[in-house]
């Protein structure tokens, strides 16, 4: 009889990420998040509309032109609620304590969900591709002590929708 091999904690944690990323309600970075302390899931995220409001699968993306960190225009979805933000606000909304803790994540977070990050406590975030505009994400992380693992040396595809 095959064992199947056990999955290390993080792969664990990052399956649990991209299951919690189904949800997602926008399909641009579909993303998915999981706070985790001492190996238990305290909160989940994935990307989507605030509560009680129409979603981008139902009504349509809410698009804004931007300018990233490299000066490349680009089209930004801004009806949703990233999935980091989403499980930050869970664990607000529940009282419970982030401090310490570790975010499980698809792809590196953006530049607004690292500094919540680094206010929420987190101090470890994996995450299993990378993101195309991450320079600010890590150069914060690095000097506010947060740990960033990137487990495949890849960067999400993110869809170039008008």
């Amino acid at each position: 009889m095959k064992k199947d091999k056990r999955p290390s904690w993080d792969e664990y944690f990052l399956g649990i990420a991209k299951a919690v990323a189904a949800r997602a309600t926008c399909d641009r970075g579909k993303n998915g998040a999981v706070i985790v302390k001492d190996k238990r899931i305290l909160t989940t995220g994935y990307v989507g509309a605030p509560s009680g409001l129409s979603h981008c699968d139902e009504v349509g993306h809410l698009l804004v032109e931007t300018i990233d960190s490299k000066g490349k225009k680009k089209k930004h979805c801004i009806r949703t609620t990233h999935a980091e933000q989403n499980a930050i606000v869970q664990a607000a909304l529940h009282g419970v304590s982030t401090k310490g803790a570790t975010m499980y994540v698809k792809f590196v977070p953006c530049f607004t969900c690292a500094k919540m990050i680094i206010n929420a406590g987190i101090k470890r975030v994996v995450a299993e591709k990378d993101y195309h505009d991450s320079e600010l994400t890590k150069k914060f992380f690095k000097q506010a002590g947060v740990k960033l693992e990137i487990k495949k040396k890849e960067v999400e595809k993110y869809p170039e929708q008008e």
